[in-house]
């Protein structure tokens, strides 16, 4: 008897493995698509408006100052909330209406660290590959747009690019992500953990836990890059 049984709980600890790899593997997409639409909009949008002051050379510094302060973290925040947060606060609220969370407690198992703690660190690690992917879609799409697009010169957007590209600005950006990855996922694991009102209920617990999660996560990003790059940008555009 007990062979088989392991052998059942090693099969569903592979198939968790299997279903949180498959997840991270959606949420990079997800990002990848959001990074390449945003991406190619800066190279439009910044441009068509430098063009009008006959500075469009100046789209790879829109591309490296726009993408790393502020697209790329809200994106990021975007695709982990609609994805990992949104599937926490659905697997936490069916282990609530079904009383598996009752359950732990009365095994003297602490649910919050056990389930909700575990999810929050979940949520840090999977925010790196989300980051990464990310930012490197956004770079892409808008040299692709400018430079295939607008017939800009490849060497004039690569030199404001990597003028502008701040290693600095590139490591605060990638800290932005993980404080908001902590906030989403706390607001999505408590909304889960106190679903209540059965399969609807937890319905209605996912939809609050998004709103909720991206509304502060607006907030923490404008309040953080307040903080770091102060009201006028931080940055020289004279050089």
């Amino acid at each position: 008897m007990l062979m088989p049984v392991m052998e059942s709980n090693h099969g569903k600890t592979l198939l968790n493995f299997a279903a949180q790899g498959a997840a991270v593997a959606v949420a990079s997409e997800i990002a990848a698509r959001h990074m390449v639409a945003t991406g190619a909009l800066v190279a439009v949008q910044g441009y068509t408006d430098f063009s009008e002051i006959g500075v469009e050379a100046l789209t790879g510094f829109a591309s490296a100052f726009f993408n790393v302060r502020l697209i790329a973290p809200a994106t990021t925040a975007v695709a982990l909330s609609a994805t990992i947060g949104a599937g926490a606060t659905a697997q936490l609220g069916a282990m609530r209406i079904n009383e598996e969370i009752d359950a732990l407690e009365v095994m003297g198992i602490r649910s919050v660290a056990y389930l909700a703690s575990t999810r929050v660190v979940a949520g840090l690690l999977v925010v790196i590959p989300l980051y990464c992917v990310g930012v490197i879609a956004a770079f892409w799409a808008a040299k692709f747009g400018t430079t295939a697009l607008y017939g800009q010169s490849a060497g004039v957007y690569d030199h404001y690019f990597r003028t502008f590209l701040n290693p600095t600005d590139l490591m605060w950006s990638f800290i932005q992500c993980i404080v908001l990855a902590v906030v989403i996922m706390l607001v999505h694991t408590y909304y889960g953990y106190t679903a209540r009102g059965g399969p609807a209920g937890v319905g209605e617990a996912v939809g609050r836990a998004v709103r909720t999660s991206l509304i502060l996560a607006a907030f923490v990003l404008v309040m953080m890059s307040l903080a770091v790059y102060g009201q006028s940008g931080n940055f020289n555009l004279a050089g």
